[in-house]
């Protein structure tokens, strides 16, 4: 309570405040208020979080965990596959000679497709599903490919019998081997398609696998007398200069089974069996076919007998 001398009556009266006066006092209150309400706000909104906030921001570190977990288990994933489509090419269609699939190509397409949507602004979940269905796309290719391979196993007793495996004749000695040797009519270093297997003439000459008799003569001049057998799966093989044939075209025969005999017919200079193995169209080294027949020592030196150039015999 404030007072004021009144100087007409000689005496200390109230002080009566006018409206302006208590405008005054009233908004420079409140502005003071509005003042420390806002530096609480602030102070509390730099320093402290609401329930809110702290609901988000642990749903944001729950979801931030997720889409990591999720990205080991897709790498995990992508590892494992690519550890089956490895087995798949190196070990198990080696071991049937088949092709490999075309998951390579498949990969490098999408892995392609997967790097250009990496450039686009896309969230980390996007990039995570994108990558999950590029492997749901290979693990289907995947699933076929053993499909395909388990087909193959149910047929891997019948397939063994038509590679080649045998030695074409018994007592096996190599006189020339395959590769470039010297021509014994032309005198010159030519390519030696095959083996040339030394035997007296009338010697038996055995079927390597079983197969069909083939009538395809073309291509085969100078050979003298010979049989050609269709294994399938790729596979011929090719008997010549025999005296004699044992079998006729279109006639199936059997491992082990005689289809002639060693002799000296066409371009040959003494008797012996001149032997090819073709693979696909290609004809390719016929030792590395000897291996149901040899010991791993008698293989190693048959490989070094052969490696001789020497003169082929035709």
């Amino acid at each position: 309570m404030k007072y004021k001398f009144n100087h007409k009556s000689l005496s200390f009266e109230k002080a009566e405040k006018t409206l302006v006066q208590r405008l005054k006092i009233v908004l420079s209150h409140t502005t003071s208020a509005i003042v420390f309400a806002v530096i609480v706000v602030v102070v509390w909104d730099i320093f402290f979080e609401s329930p809110k906030e702290k609901q988000l921001k642990r749903e944001l570190e729950e979801n931030n965990r997720t889409i990591e977990d999720l990205e080991q288990r897709l790498n995990l994933l992508a590892n494992i596959l690519k550890d089956f489509e490895e087995k798949d090419k190196q070990l198990y269609r080696a071991v049937f000679e088949t092709n490999p699939s075309n998951n390579k190509r498949l990969q490098s397409q999408l892995d392609q497709y997967f790097s250009a949507r990496n450039n686009i602004e896309d969230d980390k979940l996007s990039q995570l599903q994108l990558k999950a269905d590029m492997l749901t796309i290979l693990s289907q290719e995947q699933l076929k490919s053993y499909q395909e391979l388990y087909a193959l196993a149910l047929k891997k007793d019948s397939l063994a019998t038509t590679i080649p495996a045998i030695c074409p004749v018994k007592n096996l000695t190599i006189l020339s081997g395959f590769g470039s040797r010297y021509h014994p009519i032309y005198k010159i270093l030519k390519r030696h398609t095959g083996v040339d297997l030394a035997g007296k003439k009338g010697t038996p000459v055995y079927a390597t696998a079983d197969g069909v008799v083939s009538d395809e003569m073309d291509g085969y001049s100078g050979y003298g007398i010979l049989v050609l057998i269709n294994h399938g799966n790729g596979y011929k093989t090719l008997y010549a200069h025999l005296s004699k044939k044992n079998v006729r075209h279109g006639q199936k025969v059997k491992r082990g089974e005689v289809i002639g005999y060693i002799g000296n017919t066409g371009l040959s200079v003494s008797p012996h069996l001149h032997y090819e193995v073709i693979k696909d169209g290609e004809k390719v080294n016929p030792i590395h076919y000897f291996f149901g027949d040899l010991s791993p020592e008698e293989y190693q030196a048959i490989l070094e007998q052969a490696a001789h150039v020497n003169r082929a015999l035709s």
